[in-house]
C-alpha cells in the first residue's frame, strides 16, 4: 500500500491531532487491504496485526523520529519513561472482529502522551479509527455528543465475556447492556450515543484505551478508573486494567455503585 500523496501527508503531519487521525486512517486502509486477501482465522488476525504495526512504526519513525512509542505489538523500551512525548498505540483493538467479516467493531487506536511538569504526563492528542465504517474520531475537530436519545441507560459491553458486576449494576439503575467488541468501539459508542457508558473491569492495557480516552475526554465525557481515580498513562506497568467513560450525569451513580458493591 502507499501512503497518502506528499501534499495530503505534509498538511496532516504538521499537528499532532491531525497527525495521529491520519496515521489511524492509513492504518485503517492497510487493514482494509488485508481484509480483502482471502485470508481467514488466526492467519487473518496475525497479517492484520502484523501490517498495522509496521505502517504506524513506519510513519512515527519518519514524521515523530524523537518521540518513544509504547504499542500493543512492540517491545516495550523502557527508555520511554523518561521521555517527554510518547506515542501510546494499538494498531488492531478488536483482532477477533477483525477476523470476522463483515464485523465493523474494530479500531487502531493512536494517542500523545506529553510530559507536564506535574507528578504525571497527560494524553494531549489521540485519534480511533473504525475503517470498516469509514468513521475516524479524534481530538483535533472533537466529537459532538448529542443528547441521549434512550430513556433507559445503555452500557456498552463485551460481547464474549460481560463482567458480572456490569450486570448487576445495569439491574440496579435499569440499565440496558449493549455487547460488541473492541475497547475503542465501546467507548466511542458513548461519544456516537450508541451507548452512554462503558465500564469496564478485570484488565486492559494503556494502549487499549489511552486513544478512546483522549477522544472522549475532549468531547466532554466522563473518563476515570472505575473508582473514580484518574487514568495515568505512560507508568512502567503497562496494565490499565479498569474505566469508566460515561454522560457526565452518569458518572456519581456509577462510581458509587463501585464503591459499594466492588467489581468480584
Amino acid at each position: 500500500m502507499s501512503d497518502a500523496n506528499p501534499e495530503t501527508a505534509d498538511s496532516a503531519t504538521r499537528d499532532d491531532h491531525a497527525f495521529a487521525a491520519w496515521a489511524a486512517e492509513q492504518a485503517g486502509a492497510r487493514l482494509l487491504e488485508v481484509r480483502g486477501q482471502g485470508l481467514e482465522g488466526r492467519e487473518l488476525k496475525d497479517a492484520g496485526d502484523a501490517a498495522a504495526q509496521e505502517l504506524l512504526a513506519r510513519l512515527l519513525a519518519e514524521h515523530r523520529p524523537a518521540d518513544s512509542v509504547l504499542s500493543e505489538e512492540a517491545s516495550d523500551d523502557k527508555a520511554r519513561l523518561d521521555a517527554d512525548r510518547v506515542w501510546i498505540i494499538d494498531p488492531l483493538d478488536g483482532t477477533r472482529e477483525f477476523s470476522e467479516p463483515p464485523r465493523d467493531d474494530w479500531a487502531v487506536h493512536v494517542a500523545l502522551w506529553e510530559r507536564d511538569g506535574g507528578e504525571h504526563g497527560e494524553l494531549t492528542a489521540g485519534a480511533v479509527a473504525q475503517p470498516a465504517l469509514g468513521e475516524t474520531f479524534h481530538t483535533g475537530t472533537p466529537p459532538v455528543v448529542a443528547p441521549p436519545t434512550s430513556s433507559r441507560p445503555r452500557i456498552a459491553v463485551s460481547r464474549t465475556r460481560p463482567p458480572a458486576f456490569v450486570e448487576a449494576l445495569a439491574g440496579e439503575i435499569d440499565a440496558e447492556l449493549v455487547p460488541m467488541g473492541s475497547a475503542g468501539v465501546k467507548v466511542m459508542s458513548v461519544v456516537r450515543d450508541v451507548a452512554d457508558a462503558y465500564v469496564h473491569a478485570g484488565g486492559q492495557y494503556q494502549w487499549d484505551n489511552a486513544a478512546p480516552v483522549a477522544v472522549a475526554r475532549a468531547a466532554g465525557l466522563h473518563c476515570s478508573r472505575v473508582d473514580g481515580s484518574p487514568l495515568v498513562y505512560n507508568e512502567d506497568d503497562t496494565s490499565l486494567p479498569d474505566l469508566i467513560v460515561c454522560r457526565p450525569e452518569l458518572a456519581d451513580t456509577i462510581i458509587d455503585f463501585v464503591v459499594r458493591h466492588g467489581t468480584a
